[in-house]
């Protein structure tokens, strides 16, 4: 494929990336070392420390939260395992631990880790031949509180006011409210559209448990995968349905994966944690997930946020997406792909590549683990 070709469908971060992976293939064929972010062979050496690459069609659905993330790293995977294909159907996380456990995909992609409560650690354990399964932190996705609205330079939330207007309880943009957070500002005396996911999702349910641990006192619905509350604005699928509606109706508000935010250029809300507000940067979303407690045992690795945060500078909406995988239990071949493909993804140069579309690098020491989990997987 001809640079110029490959520079239209990746962009100029991807293409640098694959460029990237290329010239490490050229020049250090056989380095295995965790080379500095971007490193021209870091990508390259995080397959060639896999004894193979696998073979075949890597089947794998799940979160679309992390969509763009698995998909960029789709294109410079083939460049270093061009005998693998990896298609990754973004159906949502709940379809996707839906198709993992029936035996349909080699990995599934969720918001949230499998739920022992609702029978998912075992039925996943069924499908893994009897092995666990672990859950494998990969992508930091911020969730913005996007908002379409063109009298206001900067909009300031927190989480009692986010929780009154999604409950119905704050209806109007300049609701008293709204405005004491937002002195200077022209908020305009219109409906508040507030618009959520129709689909079962893991984004849902980091976004309610946000509001149940910030703003208890208003938010008395427990965190769910589906919207809770009845009555109060629309819904959409998927996260590319609720950005693309925001983008197209003025007045409108959503919760959405801040890479859905970029690509439709809505207006992303700072959120005030307690200790002022907080800008969703890469930073300010990486000092929550670097805080987060490890409650997984051995090389599962599930992560509990601390949402209700207060410590300056931390964007407190953040969700981890992980990969659900098998310990054991595929055959040679597929175990083989999924380690590669995962390892390529957690890879420093392809974590980096991640932050202009949206995404938070892993921290060093989860993206440490994470690596020595992949090893693991037999």
């Amino acid at each position: 494929m001809a640079v110029r070709q490959l520079a239209r469908i990746v962009g100029p971060v991807g293409l640098a990336l694959v460029l990237g992976v290329l010239g490490g293939c050229a020049s250090q064929p056989g380095s295995g070392g965790d080379e500095p972010v971007g490193a021209s062979a870091s990508a390259t050496a995080s397959v060639d420390a896999v004894e193979e690459c696998g073979a075949g069609t890597l089947e794998a659905a799940g979160s679309s939260a992390q969509r763009n993330a698995v998909e960029q790293a789709i294109i410079t995977f083939s460049t270093v395992c061009p005998d693998v294909v990896v298609n990754y159907d973004a159906s949502g996380s709940g379809a996707g631990i839906t198709r993992f456990t029936a035996g349909e995909v080699a990995f599934a992609g969720t918001d949230s880790a499998l739920n022992p409560a609702k029978g998912e650690v075992d039925a996943a354990a069924a499908r893994c031949a009897g092995s666990p399964a672990w859950n494998l932190p990969m992508v930091t996705g911020p969730v913005a509180i996007a908002y379409h609205l063109d009298t206001v330079s900067q909009l300031v939330l927190d989480a009692p006011t986010l929780a009154r207007v999604f409950r119905g309880e704050i209806t109007s943009w300049d609701d008293p409210a709204i405005a004491a957070l937002n002195p200077g500002e022209l908020l305009p005396a219109e409906e508040i559209q507030v618009l959520f996911r129709s689909d079962e999702s893991g984004t849902t349910e980091n976004v309610t448990r946000y509001l149940a641990a910030a703003a208890g006192d208003v938010w008395t619905d427990a965190p769910a995968k589906t919207w809770p509350v009845e009555g109060v604005g629309e819904g959409r699928e998927k996260s590319a349905g609720v950005a693309e509606a925001v983008a197209t109706t003025p007045g409108s508000l959503t919760y959405v994966e801040w890479s859905y935010a970029k690509e439709n250029r809505l207006g992303v809300a700072k959120i005030d944690n307690g200790s002022g507000p907080v800008e969703l940067t890469t930073e300010s979303a990486a000092a929550t997930v670097a805080t987060a407690e490890r409650t997984g045992e051995g090389d599962d690795l599930t992560l509990k946020l601390d949402h209700a945060t207060r410590e300056p500078g931390a964007y407190p909406i953040v969700l981890v997406t992980y990969e659900v995988v098998c310990s054991t239990g595929l055959d040679a071949p597929t175990t083989a792909a999924v380690r590669a493909f995962l390892r390529h993804l957690a890879s420093p140069a392809v974590q980096q590549s991640l932050v202009d579309i949206g995404y938070a690098p892993l921290p060093s020491s989860v993206r440490a683990d994470v690596l020595d989990a992949i090893g693991s997987l037999g």
